[in-house]
């Protein structure tokens, strides 16, 4: 059982490592109200944010996050 617990808290620790400089890679929201009033949204970038380098970082962001409460809990029960 404490192999297992190392195991799982070493992937814990690289996906709290990854969490954090996939979080910083991300673009500031800074244009707010001012970016929505301009247009931002309309822009080709806007409509396709899914396929951009934003949202792939995006959705790597909340896959890390799930892993990192699944295994918070795993480790809390261990």
């Amino acid at each position: 059982m404490d192999i297992l617990k190392a195991i799982i808290t070493i992937i814990y620790v690289i996906i709290c490592i990854a969490l954090v400089v996939v979080v910083l890679m991300q673009e500031g929201k800074s244009a707010g109200l001012t970016g929505s009033i301009n247009g931002v949204a309309d822009t080709y970038w806007g409509k396709n944010r899914g396929r951009s380098m934003e949202g792939a970082l995006e959705k790597f962001t909340k896959f890390l996050a799930l892993g990192f409460i699944v295994l918070s809990v795993v480790l809390n029960i261990i």
